[in-house]
């Protein structure tokens, strides 16, 4: 939610009145810079035109000392000199430190001397460290893998060269001067850093008063504008700079590859766009800056609400990437060169080479390497570091019903109902801010919420959740014991001047808690005990907004960068970890809460690194439009492959009123996203899917039910993205590494290793689809079994209203639960289905996962981990060993006979052989005993496969077993 920015306080309460009932139509570029606005991206884009410029005769002032230079126990360390222009007698001295990981990832770590011995002087009287921050992996990183001991290297000729890595496959060779680093794997060259030489750390330096610069005058110092030197003015806010420039910057090559993905936030395209200009290009750089973009526009690099600076190279059969660990405003240059072999061919036919430019305000420069050389190795490599996505209770992978808001208990207890009169599932409703008595966070509206627990009450009997939104300002009022005991234990953020700080938002003048503080952070925890947060129960969880933050009267509707953090960092230093520290607060509060322990849910609008460890995030404040919902899929697919699969759009648009067709639409993609909420903004209509006529309502009703009865394949899927980092919405390249046509598809995925292939309608009044099917690929429709071709081409697909695009890769089984329920508690133990579609060999594969769905018993082995196959006319059930599964105690015996009636009710066949033709029965072998049940045989035709049927087959779900066709 956001309205506005650089209110006058005097006003605020008036103009946040207007801005509520009457919201602007786009989002207001005038609030948020450019890079020609934001003085080191000014400046760092003028270095990379100078070197440009001068071509050949470039030379970058970075030298690595040969005579520095150890390498010891997967390290090597020494100092790197920046040589100042017209100063030969000093140089900047930049210690450096690459690490060498066993799991085949480099580190590289660039820090300046003279702050890290705080041996500079601030200005403007601030208490700022003096270091560049140096604390982010403290909270992206969960740890780093073992250096590998094993590396080897020697220095000779101003070069060194590291082989590293799983059987010595990669190899690092660092030039000594000019600096830079070629990173290789199996011989090949994958990972260029600073081979165009474009590193640029911005060395502290005594602020010398020069006289006023004439008009036309040339800049001076380092042939670069002071200007946004020591400080910096922007819609009327003025960033004072104690530490003077501190910029890093640094190219990124990767030679050879033409695709790049990720960076998310952004409303772009799946695969980057170059960035300097040109037709279909953007002119601006990629920004990573954590801000609240009210109506955002689509096909756009600007910044949104989150940033995860982690990019993949892809090309055929190889993958690559990079992890830029800094928390401060970054940008992201993209351009893409065509390199041929043939210098007669006119770079026609050649490949592509990318390269890349990061250039952040300040911190560290600390790069991770990847060199893959899959999607799954990199994304893998990279979860591991960051941390792997939350395994979420399972009401949390249903169906939210939000808006803001809905008004009184009895409203919320009312639509409750109504789904239920519908015969509509859902999990989980929603409370924005209007449950608070004035916007007071931990507190209730006792007129329109007198009786909470009654109405949570309600909703447990079914099995259903409530969330509450708690944002991280509090609101400054005399007699509100939650802002007074902050501003007493000194638990806020503060200003430059030390003083708590104050700003506007919902509740009009607030303070903000300081999640880098520990003391701030066990506070916080202790809000949310029931005895505290009365009104709350233990199926109340949390929603945490407006975290980026978002500060309506700051500079770009955020905070001042020059505001003082816990441990005396400046804001400027940690701006984009921000969110994710309130959030991890929220996570460990809910943690805190209940005994025994369950497993928090949480959602986010700010997120880092990191984040997808504490819960889920969504795209935020989008459009009612048909624009909006075609941009979704590409947002969702770009953050499942950068490492927080855990995503979702605001189903129906949060501004505006959809029509019934588009309100239709987004329900059916929705139904495939790994976060599925509807929310709408407080002026909207009331759109909850009852209210519709049909034929719409019973179509969302039959989306609802989809989503419900493929639970379990979703379920599995987030299990395997919590132990592999693997996306659970997985895009073309990452299905189809090789398929080189594929690679920039953005409109198509897999739904995990199920081999569902969704293609969701984005249009309006479509009738049909395009979807694209790799070469020698078999799929069957998931509805009709129709069977469809991979040729390397497109092919049509009906899409009427009442069909959602859905095609089934052959070669897979899919576990299903086909009673329709109210919630996904209640469907605990029903019985289960198995979908099998047959490969052109009659074989298929696939899994399941089980446990609670609520506590972290699985991690003392209370869970059921099956693998099932298909070969040789047997269908298989065996366990998958897995390490926790060596745990035998009572809590794994007492889940497993609690589950052990629990069975397997049908079983599907797509593509059954013909030879089954007049085939009345199967074996079935369970626990060594034999029994024969009935198969139903449907003959294909009209280019339908044929399809059989074993209903009942009697097997339970958690033991071993096998059912021979």
């Amino acid at each position: 939610m956001f309205c506005g920015q650089g209110w006058a306080q005097s006003l605020f309460a008036s103009v946040l009145i207007l801005c509520l009932l009457r919201p602007a139509v786009t989002v207001k570029h005038e609030n948020f810079k450019t890079c020609e606005q934001s003085g080191f991206c000014k400046r760092n884009r003028a270095y990379a035109d100078r070197a440009a410029t001068l071509g050949q005769s470039w030379s970058s002032p970075y030298t690595l000392v040969s005579d520095s230079i150890k390498i010891k126990s997967g390290h090597v360390t020494g100092t790197v000199l920046k040589s100042l222009k017209g100063d030969t007698a000093e140089s900047v001295r930049l210690p450096i430190k690459i690490t060498f990981l066993q799991s085949g990832v480099a580190r590289v770590t660039v820090d300046e001397l003279k702050r890290q011995q705080k041996d500079i002087e601030l200005r403007h009287g601030s208490s700022a460290r003096k270091e560049r921050y140096n604390e982010a992996s403290l909270w992206a990183l969960v740890a780093e893998d073992k250096p590998d001991t094993s590396a080897n290297g020697e220095s000779l000729n101003q070069e060194t060269s590291v082989n590293y890595g799983p059987q010595n496959r990669y190899r690092a060779v660092i030039n000594h001067k000019p600096f830079s680093i070629n990173f290789f794997r199996d011989d090949e060259l994958h990972v260029k850093l600073n081979s165009n030489g474009l590193l640029n750390m911005e060395h502290w330096r005594a602020k010398v008063d020069k006289a006023e610069q004439m008009e036309g005058e040339e800049p001076k110092g380092e042939g670069e504008d002071e200007s946004t030197w020591w400080e910096e003015t922007f819609g009327g806010n003025t960033d004072t700079k104690p530490k003077g420039p501190e910029s890093v910057g640094m190219d990124i090559t990767f030679p050879g590859y033409e695709y790049v993905y990720g960076i998310p936030g952004h409303a772009s395209s799946l695969s980057l766009k170059q960035t300097r200009g040109g037709s279909g290009n953007y002119d601006q750089p990629y920004r990573l800056y954590n801000s609240d973009v009210f109506e955002y526009e689509m096909d756009s690099p600007m910044t949104l609400y989150g940033s995860i600076p982690f990019m993949q190279a892809h090309r055929g059969d190889s993958t690559v990437g990079v992890f830029w660990l800094n928390a401060a405003e970054t940008w992201v240059d993209i351009v893409k060169r065509k390199v041929s072999s043939n210098p007669l061919s006119l770079g026609i036919g050649g490949t592509s080479d990318t390269e890349t430019h990061w250039f952040s305000e300040s911190g560290l420069l600390d790069v991770f390497v990847f060199l893959g050389p899959t999607p799954k190795d990199v994304i893998e490599q990279y979860s591991e570091l960051t941390g792997y996505t939350q395994l979420p209770q399972q009401f949390a992978i249903g169906h939210h019903q939000c808006r803001w808001n809905y008004v009184s208990d009895e409203d919320v207890k009312d639509v409750d109902k109504k789904f239920d009169r519908a015969d509509m599932p859902y999990d989980v409703i929603w409370l924005d801010i209007e449950y608070t008595d004035g916007k007071k966070y931990f507190t209730w509206d006792s007129h329109t919420f007198p009786d909470p627990l009654g109405m949570q009450k309600q909703l447990d009997d079914h099995e259903r959740k409530l969330v509450i939104i708690i944002d991280p300002h509090i609101k400054n009022e005399d007699n509100y014991p939650v802002v007074s005991e902050l501003k007493s234990k000194s638990l806020g953020i503060k200003d430059k001047n030390n003083n708590l700080f104050e700003g506007w938002c919902w509740p009009g003048s607030s303070h903000w808690i300081d999640c880098f503080n520990p003391a701030a952070i066990e506070w916080w925890k202790s809000l949310f005990a029931y005895k505290s947060f009365t009104g709350t129960a233990p199926n109340t969880f949390l929603w945490n907004d407006m975290n980026e933050p978002s500060v309506f009267n700051g500079p770009e509707t955020t905070m001042p960068k020059d505001n003082i953090h816990y441990d005396n960092w400046e804001h400027r230093d940690l701006h984009n970890i921000n969110g994710m520290t309130f959030v991890k607060a929220t996570y460990d509060a809910l943690i805190h809460r209940d005994s025994p322990v369950r497993r928090p849910f949480v959602l986010t609008r700010s997120y880092y690194a990191g984040s997808q460890r504490f819960g889920a995030m969504w795209t935020g404040d989008n459009l009612a439009q048909w624009s909006h919902l075609a941009a979704s899929i590409p947002m969702i697919l770009t953050h499942n492959i950068a490492g927080f699969p855990f995503s979702g759009a605001d189903v129906g648009g949060f501004f505006g009123n959809p029509s019934p067709e588009l309100l239709t639409r987004w329900y059916q993609a929705g139904a495939f996203y790994p976060f599925y909420r509807a929310h709408a903004h407080i002026d909207t209509r009331r759109r909850e899917p009852y209210l519709l006529d049909d034929p719409y309502k019973e179509i969302i009703t039959q989306a609802l039910r989809l989503r419900y009865a493929l639970l379990p394949a979703w379920y599995t899927a987030f299990h395997a993205a919590s132990i592999s980092g693997a996306p659970i919405l997985q895009p073309h390249y990452y299905a189809h590494p090789s398929d080189e046509a594929g690679f920039a598809l953005e409109d198509q995925f897999y739904v995990g290793s199920t081999g569902l292939l969704v293609k969701p309608v984005v249009t309006e009044s479509a009738e049909t689809v395009s979807i694209y099917l790799p070469p020698n690929e078999l799929y069957y429709d998931y509805s009709t079994y129709s069977i469809h071709h991979g040729t390397g081409r497109t092919t049509t697909l009906a899409a009427p209203l009442s069909k959602i695009p859905i095609l089934m890769q052959a070669g897979h089984i899919i576990p299903r639960k086909d009673r329709p329920r109210r919630s996904s508690g209640l469907m605990r133990y029903d019985p289960y289905t198995l979908l099998i579609t047959l490969s052109p060999n009659a074989t298929a594969e696939g899994t399941l996962y089980i446990d609670d769905g609520e506590s972290y018993n699985y991690e003392e082995g209370a869970f059921i981990h099956r693998y099932f196959s298909f070969s040789e006319n047997t269908l298989t059930s065996t366990d998958i060993d897995d390490a926790m599964q060596s745990n035998k105690g009572k809590k794994r015996r007492d889940y497993l006979n609690l589950m052990d009636q629990v069975r397997v009710e049908k079983i599907v066949v797509v593509g059954a052989p013909r030879e089954w033709v007049g085939k009345k029965s199967v074996k079935v072998v369970e626990d060594g005993e034999e029994r024969s049940v009935e198969l139903g045989f449907t003959r294909g035709s009209g280019g339908r496969a044929s399809w059989a049927v074993v209903r009942d087959p009697g097997v339970r779900v958690g033991r071993g077993w096998r059912v021979e066709f």
